[in-house]
Parts: structure tokens; sequence; C-alpha cells
């Protein structure tokens, strides 16, 4: 099994979190963010390290993730540190 990419897997991650509006609107809440702001950012690592975190502090967010890009929420959860900071 191939290690995914941390910064293809965060914004995968970020497509999936964007697709449901109360998900959206708690991760722009809690990073800060405006959409503008996101859209401007997708490729800093601090923004995809967010994506991330955010999954990780909500395990349900975090399954439900990992289900949908196939990957187990460990793994998921191990991409952050892969990340850096």
């Amino acid at each position: 099994m191939s290690t995914p990419d941390p910064q293809a897997t965060a914004l995968n991650a970020l497509g999936w979190i964007l697709g449901d509006e109360d998900r959206a609107s708690r991760f722009l809440a809690l990073t800060g963010l405006t959409p503008d702001e996101l859209r401007a950012s997708l490729g800093e690592q601090g923004t995809l390290s967010a994506v991330l975190d955010f999954l990780c502090s909500h395990e349900p967010d975090l399954i439900g993730a990992a289900e949908a890009l196939d990957i187990s929420p460990q793994e998921l959860a191990a991409v952050r540190g892969r990340l850096g900071s």
C-alpha cells in the first residue's frame, strides 16, 4: 500500500469538509478563515494543516472523511504529521 501524498490528501479532505454546508460553516468558524481567504491559501501548509487538525479534533468527521477518501482514520491522522507545521 502506498503512502498518500499529504497535500493531495488534505485538499481531498477539504473537499469532503466543504461538501456539507454545516460542516463547512463550522470549519470556517473554527479556523477564522473567510471563503476568500480559504481560496487564496489553498496551497499553504498552514491551511492544509488546519484542514487535518479540524478533522482530527472531531472523531465523527475524521471517520467520515477517511471513509470518503478510502483510507483509515489512523492514516488520515498520520498525514497531519507528514505535512509539518
